[in-house]
């Protein structure tokens, strides 16, 4: 009987059956006129976020009586927000302007903003605790939603909100443009990504002996980010 050949590649090996859910930490960051995301707000109620990335379509090109080669269109990034209500810091990027305190108009220009949110990363041996993965989108718009109101009954529901984003790239240093950016804790230095979250959380003042301000939370750019995380 022939001696069955010992694979290299093995499947369904203890603690690899990964799976990721659930979404928390949703920040949003208004963006400043310098092109930097400052004073990063919690986005409590953030219920779900759809990416979408479009484009990179074949156009298919032919020579001697047959294809050639396939020309590929630029890729876009777009995504889904749906939240049942969302920081004061967002109005302005849905359109809203105060006039005074409490009294907001509509129909105003849309402010650009970037978004952190977080989803978990589990396994078959520690559940969802294994770790989890931060993903950043810079450069978004939101579109105007549709919201609908409804009579109280006795099947209650929440009102839920939603907006279609679009983004516009941004520049990383040896790579193309880019609008999003995902960070994998598994990965990364825990050291590092414990301060890279302190910027981008922001911290608490601290009392006692030596005392500290509190901090305001940020969202780093790539090249930052690079530098931050790498080795």
């Amino acid at each position: 009987m022939p001696t069955m050949p010992k694979f290299q590649l093995e499947w369904d090996k203890t603690g690899e059956h990964f799976y990721e859910t659930g979404i928390d930490r949703g920040v949003h960051y208004p963006i400043s006129a310098n092109g930097t995301y400052d004073k990063g707000s919690a986005w409590n109620g953030l219920s779900a976020v759809t990416e979408s990335p479009s484009g990179a379509e074949p156009t298919a090109v032919w020579a001697n009586n047959s294809k050639y080669l396939n020309l590929y269109s630029a890729e876009e990034f777009g995504a889904t927000l749906e939240a049942y209500t969302y920081p004061d810091s967002f109005a302005e990027c849905d359109g809203s302007a105060e006039l005074v305190t409490g009294v907001y108009v509509g129909q105003q220009p849309r402010k650009m903003f970037g978004l952190t949110y977080r989803t978990k990363i589990g396994n078959d041996t520690e559940g969802e605790a294994h770790g989890y993965k931060i993903h950043i989108i810079y450069g978004c718009k939101a579109s105007p939603s549709e919201r609908s109101y409804s009579t109280t009954n006795d099947s209650p529901e929440a009102s839920a909100m939603s907006w279609e984003l679009s983004t516009t790239p941004i520049a990383v240093a040896g790579m193309n443009p880019v609008a999003s950016l995902t960070i994998d804790s598994r990965k990364v230095d825990a050291d590092k990504l414990a301060a890279f979250e302190q910027i981008l959380y922001g911290t608490a003042a601290t009392t006692g002996a030596n005392p500290t301000e509190a901090i305001d939370a940020r969202l780093p750019l790539p090249d930052e980010i690079v530098e931050l995380l790498g080795e």
